[in-house]
């Protein structure tokens, strides 16, 4: 939302995090957590890859983007057994 044609237009905006609901559903029947974590995980993770957080580049980037990860999901979800993604 920064670079090209039309960056201009709302120069302080990030990008969006777009979550399918049916999606995080079925993961989060999947992984025996409720929907709400699931939510907290999925917009977590978005919003860390809008601030320039990637995982999929090295090991060295995987593993900071888990470290935030947790250490947002822990400020928000009390289950302490949630992992990061």
């Amino acid at each position: 939302m920064q670079e090209g044609e039309f960056s201009n237009i709302s120069p302080g905006l990030l990008g969006d995090v777009v979550i399918s609901i049916d999606t995080a559903e079925r993961e989060a029947e999947t992984a025996a957590i409720s929907i709400d974590e699931r939510m907290s995980q999925l917009l977590i993770h978005g919003i860390l890859h809008l601030v320039g957080f990637d995982h999929e580049t090295n090991d060295k980037d995987a593993e900071a983007m888990e470290k935030k990860s947790l250490a947002l999901l822990r400020l928000v979800e009390k289950n302490t057994e949630l992992t990061a993604f």
